[in-house]
């Protein structure tokens, strides 16, 4: 069976984020963005309404054809989409588990697609199971939920903040293992890699006591191919790749490591393959919260325990 026989498929609104007014998802009246991306379930921003244009409607596939291509969701609100977004609408009631059995489904063929070779031509004719599996109508999906009342979010304004050298605020060191092949499997610790997806996270190893890195720590990728420049927080003992540097702090918890991830993968557009970052960290700086020319610790904690489902942190 087909995409088209089982969905509606067509180009979404097909708008630009720029032209867009941002809001927050506090705002009652305000629509989801749906772009191009793998992260979010293709949220990357929440928008004011647009006077004469429609959002789609709840409860349909975003999927897309270039970018993240076959990155597809569930959309649970209504939404605008960005450019190359498709939107499948099931041609028959299909429950929450059926429809995310399916995006499962779309998103086993992005093997297939890349940069150069988009899904515009292909999407429609791309072949689904023709029965959903039993298993699937049987499996419960308890939705998240959250006790942080978000009507009245933390005052954020980043006047005032201050540049702090990375070097200042951490106490670096590399990650020891240099061939993960020497590594057994396990389920004693996690194996860190050079990767941004799964918070670095390669496999599960047997614990070895010399190779051992301290948990509580900003993760930073200095080296590999896809993903230099990014960060990561790790809260518990890992052995990581050599091409990782872990910085600790004595001001550092899961919250205010959320807090300094967002803030520095912004400087993953300096750094690729060809232009590493390892040697570069110490000297890197980065503009923070700061309180008597200190960083503010206690309102970087703040900040990210105000937010919706940080108690699911």
């Amino acid at each position: 069976m087909k995409v088209k026989d089982l969905f509606d498929v067509k180009h979404g609104v097909n708008l630009e984020l720029m032209t867009c007014e941002i809001t927050t998802a506090q705002d009652v009246d305000g629509v989801n963005f749906v772009a191009r991306t793998s992260n979010n379930n293709g949220v990357v921003a929440v928008v004011k309404r647009i006077d004469g244009v429609e959002p789609h409607q709840a409860g349909i596939i975003s999927c897309a054809a270039h970018g993240s291509v076959m990155s597809s969701f569930v959309q649970i609100k209504p939404f605008y989409s960005g450019r190359a977004l498709y939107v499948l609408t099931p041609k028959r009631d299909m429950t929450l588990q059926e429809k995310l059995y399916y995006c499962m489904c779309l998103k086993a063929n992005a093997y297939r697609y890349n940069y150069g070779r988009s899904a515009e031509k292909t999407l429609r004719d791309i072949e689904l199971p023709d029965a959903v599996p039993q298993w699937v109508h049987e499996t419960k999906i308890k939705p998240i939920s959250t006790q942080i009342a978000s009507k009245k979010p933390l005052p954020f304004s980043v006047e005032g903040w201050k540049e702090f050298r990375i070097g200042d605020l951490f106490e670096l060191e590399r990650c020891k293992n240099s061939s993960s092949s020497d590594l057994l499997d396990g389920d004693d610790c996690y194996y860190l890699g050079a990767k941004k997806n799964d918070n670095g996270v390669m496999r599960r190893v047997k614990r070895e006591v010399h190779l051992i890195t301290k948990g509580n720590c900003i993760v930073f990728i200095g080296n590999g191919q896809g993903s230099v420049g990014f960060t990561n927080y790790m809260n518990q003992d890992f052995i990581g790749t050599a091409d990782l540097t872990v910085g600790h702090s004595k001001h550092l918890n899961k919250f205010i490591g959320m807090f300094l991830v967002t803030l520095l993968d912004l400087e993953r557009p300096k750094y690729s393959f060809g232009r590493k970052w390892s040697a570069r960290i110490a000297d890197t700086t980065i503009r923070l919260p700061a309180k008597n020319d200190a960083p503010d610790w206690a309102y970087m904690e703040s900040c990210i325990k105000a937010l919706p489902y940080s108690d699911r942190i």
